[in-house]
């Protein structure tokens, strides 16, 4: 397993309609990294906290200030994380605030061919806004930008920039391009390094 790559479906939870990526990555890809790459692949703008829920074990970015909290998601693999644990699906939290939860199950392994870097291979649906107010919100944000008798409508196509959200259209190219964008940013640093 450990030189293979690995198919996970990513579906955000509590959303309609369906959000779901799938992607393949290295299995011995840091969590933080995994992160990373969720972030592009989903069309989020990584600007809010993670964590990934592993059986009963969280992995996320520490705080000194809590103590208790999750495992360094950047010393962990993928690999690692899922032999500790034997799952064979996990959650993955995005801004605990809006309160945005991705179920992840790993579907395929395969050997590593050519250099193994992490991809998008499907995507459906449009990922919500950032800061809408969760899938509540994300509701209520689709039912005013399509009914201009809504109460919210105005203040929410101003907020959004336009009266037209297509929550159909996942834009899969935009949405591989930054995943393409965040390998070569992942080889720059790598290149800066030696």
């Amino acid at each position: 397993m450990a030189a293979s790559l690995v198919r996970l479906k990513v579906t955000l939870d509590h959303v309609e309609p369906m959000v779901m990526r799938r992607v393949v990555v290295p299995w011995r890809i840091r969590l933080s990294r995994l992160h990373e790459v969720l972030q592009a692949a989903m069309g989020w703008t990584n600007t809010h906290l993670y964590e990934f829920q592993i059986r009963d074990v969280g992995f996320g970015l520490p705080d000194q200030e809590w103590g208790d909290g999750p495992i360094d998601a950047r010393k962990v693999s993928l690999l690692s994380a899922i032999q500790d644990t034997g799952a064979k699906s996990f959650k993955y939290h995005y801004d605990f605030g809006d309160g945005w939860t991705h179920s992840i199950k790993i579907e395929r392994t395969f050997p590593i061919v050519a250099l193994g870097d992490p991809m998008l291979i499907e995507a459906t649906g449009r990922c919500p806004p950032e800061d809408v107010g969760g899938p509540w919100g994300y509701q209520e944000f689709r039912e005013a930008l399509a009914d201009p008798s809504h109460e919210r409508h105005a203040e929410l196509a101003e907020w959004w920039g336009a009266k037209d959200f297509d929550p159909n259209n996942a834009a899969f190219a935009d949405l591989n391009r930054a995943v393409e964008d965040l390998i070569a940013k992942w080889a720059r640093r790598s290149r800066r390094k030696t």
